[in-house]
């Protein structure tokens, strides 16, 4: 899995979903953009594809689309509307872009041609720091169950990954 932290400035989201689906389609990866205001870090995403593949295998997969699948598994939601809240919209915003393959060559190159994009304003750090009001009230966070824990915000919201896998 490679990411790509950048500023994006998007005019027209249905194209910009279509250049993803199709710089994944040519490489043989899956692409999805992320609203990086509610990332929690690589090792969220990592688990997110980790469980996400996990249904796809065992068939108990909502989405059609690996990369909506995903999307779903880093939100914590079941429902695709809710979870789409998570990635990014029109107009600019610090994004996280995940590339996964088979193939980290694969990846690579599509890294490097998704850096290539009009929509890419220029790549920076964008998980660090993590906007922690804006992950607690999306992953209903309260302040109770941080103090009530040594767990980071980080851990609290991969364990709300995990816990959709539970709930299904």
């Amino acid at each position: 899995m490679e990411l790509l932290e950048c500023v994006l400035e998007i005019d027209d989201i249905d194209a910009f979903v279509s250049q993803l689906g199709e710089i994944g389609k040519r490489h043989d990866v899956t692409i999805q953009a992320f609203d990086a205001s509610y990332v929690a870090g690589r090792a969220h995403l990592e688990r997110a594809v980790e469980l996400a593949d996990r249904a796809i295998a065992r068939g108990e997969n909502v989405a059609r689309d690996r990369a909506v699948e995903i999307l779903l598994y880093a939100a914590g939601r079941r429902q695709i509307d809710d979870a789409l809240e998570m990635g990014v919209g029109e107009g600019r915003q610090r994004a996280v872009i995940l590339v996964d393959g088979e193939d980290s060559d694969d990846e690579t190159t599509a890294l490097e041609t998704l850096v290539e994009l009009d929509a890419v304003v220029r790549t920076e750090p964008t998980l660090e720091p993590q906007d922690e009001a804006t992950l607690c009230a999306f992953f209903e966070i309260t302040d109770a169950e941080r103090e009530a824990t040594d767990a980071s915000l980080a851990a609290l919201v991969r364990e709300r990954v995990v816990l959709l896998e539970v709930d299904k």
